[in-house]
């Protein structure tokens, strides 16, 4: 072959190669991306691999060991520049810096965490929201061949419920190629406190997803239109009108080229169109819940507390060095989603120092100084309650009861599914109740905290009635998005009223049938607590 047809071919693969390399990797063009400083390295090397297959074995030319002394040095200064660069942006350099990054604020807790009603509370994790959604799924005959549901589950704050939503996503690439016209045509939608699932069908499908393929796939796409962004991990979210988003953070790197990673950028990316909107973290849309990921807020805590005294002291002495427990979970105050994670000492004590909540919108991070025992021990303590049922605990969800720092724990079967429910009491974790509904495990709760002197009661505070009877009459109604059901009772002419969240059995009675309430008095209805 030709030297000048040779030189041509040799350019055209190595630019074919490096086209497809970034077709298919994505990096960003930025010199603060990892991946950027890996495609250049593959570059140098195909440029001295195609160099090096020109040289014939029985000759080594002067001009050609210059070239490759040039080739060698430009790789050699890339990884000398990439691990420079890395060891000054590390918090072996840059402790205080690193540090520095979280402002962490000192809250008080029964005011900033406000006590929920029973239909704000979210009852199920990212585990039991997958098994409620895929069998939804299973139920859309018209669907199911077609689709399936994706693992996201992001939670996000609904019209002020608590709710986890997922797209569906293609089954194959067969599924692709028949259905990517239309799209993708519903997402599901799970209330998180009622346990309501809903396939939430489009007037118009989805077309920039997840599972999509060649430009319509949503990195593709996000990296064609903002080739110098750094995107952290994307969350799927609905505006308060029902349309489906991608939203995608945007990395800014506060120390040297590789470190001090948090959130500068945010884009909007409508999952119908692939119309994108772009604003700095500060100007974001306040209906978005999720900028910062819960695995990049519990980082930035991490540094805040062991990075105090240096570095070395947070491997060495580890004096004053506080870090987050095993794991955390979620909180919806004022419209917002807060992380929520325990606090302990970095030598790994049974104990808790207090706890932190952390807005996944705007960073802000309130911390409360409440010792108690760790989430695995009040687990633990919740599972020893049932140990004969041999039920598995869920992470626990701090709640505000009664002006007491209280887990919340669900307790599910081997199957997936909620069976009970459990209150452990942050700073006394051998109080622990146990109910079948939430309103039981709390109205227990209440009781072993007057049992055990944490509490008095306020004399002020109604007794409890029972009542026994045939039904005469029963209604369903709907208050605040919630179902109840309405009854009165033979030799009765009280109302009472049966919220279908706590009591789903409540649904089997009808009229003629023989029921026993336990309730308070009301001024135009009286709330049932139990049935007997």
């Amino acid at each position: 072959m030709k030297k000048g047809k040779w030189k041509l071919v040799s350019v055209v693969a190595v630019l074919i190669l490096a086209g497809l390399y970034y077709y298919i990797a994505l990096p960003a063009i930025n010199v603060h991306a990892t991946e950027i400083w890996m495609f250049m390295l593959i570059v140098v090397v195909l440029i001295g691999a195609v160099y090096l297959a020109k040289k014939k074995p029985t000759k080594f030319e002067m001009k050609r060991l210059l070239g490759f002394k040039i080739i060698a040095g430009i790789l050699i200064l890339l990884i000398a520049i990439y691990l420079i660069g890395s060891l000054l942006s590390s918090p072996i350099i840059n402790a205080k810096k690193y540090q520095k990054l979280l402002n962490v604020e000192t809250g008080k807790f029964t005011t900033d965490v406000e006590e929920l009603s029973f239909d704000q509370i979210p009852l199920l994790d990212k585990d039991s929201a997958t098994i409620l959604g895929n069998r939804k799924m299973g139920s859309m005959v018209d669907m199911v061949s077609q689709f399936e549901v994706d693992n996201l589950y992001s939670q996000i704050n609904y019209k002020d419920q608590p709710v986890r939503v997922s797209p569906l996503r293609y089954a194959s690439l067969i599924k692709w190629f028949t259905n990517q016209k239309e799209g993708i045509p519903a997402y599901i939608r799970i209330d998180m406190a009622t346990q309501n699932t809903e396939l939430v069908k489009l007037n118009e499908g989805m077309k920039y997803t997840t599972s999509d393929h060649f430009n319509r796939n949503i990195y593709r796409h996000l990296r064609f239109n903002y080739p110098t962004y750094i995107f952290n991990e994307l969350s799927f979210e609905v505006n308060d009108e029902g349309v489906p988003y991608w939203i995608c953070p945007v990395k800014q790197y506060n120390i040297g080229l590789f470190g001090g990673v948090t959130v500068g950028r945010v884009v909007l990316c409508n999952a119908i169109t692939g119309e994108t909107q772009d604003y700095a973290i500060e100007d974001a849309p306040e209906w978005i819940d999720r900028a910062y990921s819960a695995d990049l807020l519990v980082e930035l805590y991490n540094y805040h507390g062991t990075l105090k005294h240096g570095y070395f002291n947070s491997i060495l002495g580890q004096k004053d060095c506080l870090m987050t427990t095993s794991g955390y979970n979620y909180l919806a105050i004022d419209d917002d989603v807060w992380v929520y994670t325990g606090v302990t000492s970095v030598s790994g004590d049974q104990s808790n120092v207090g706890f932190v909540l952390m807005n996944q919108r705007t960073m802000e991070t309130k911390f409360y100084e409440v010792e108690g025992a760790t989430e695995d021990s009040a687990m633990s303590s919740a599972e020893g309650q049932v140990q004969n049922l041999k039920y598995k605990a869920t992470f626990p969800l701090l709640l505000n009861i009664s002006s007491e720092p209280t887990y919340f724990i669900a307790l599910k079967d081997d199957a997936g599914l909620v069976k009970k429910y459990a209150m452990v009491n942050v700073q006394k974790y051998q109080i622990v109740a146990i109910g079948d509904t939430v309103s039981a495990c709390e109205e227990a709760y209440v009781q072993l905290m007057y049992e055990n002197g944490i509490k008095v009661k306020d004399e002020s505070v109604k007794e409890t009635e029972v009542i026994s009877g045939k039904i005469t009459k029963i209604v369903q109604g709907v208050v605040d998005g919630n179902s109840h059901y309405y009854m009165m009772l033979e030799k009765s002419d009280e109302i009472f009223d049966i919220s279908v969240i706590d009591y789903i059995d409540v649904i089997k009675y009808n009229v003629g049938d023989e029921i026993t309430l336990e309730y308070q008095e009301g001024k135009q209805t009286n709330t049932v607590i139990n049935i007997k």
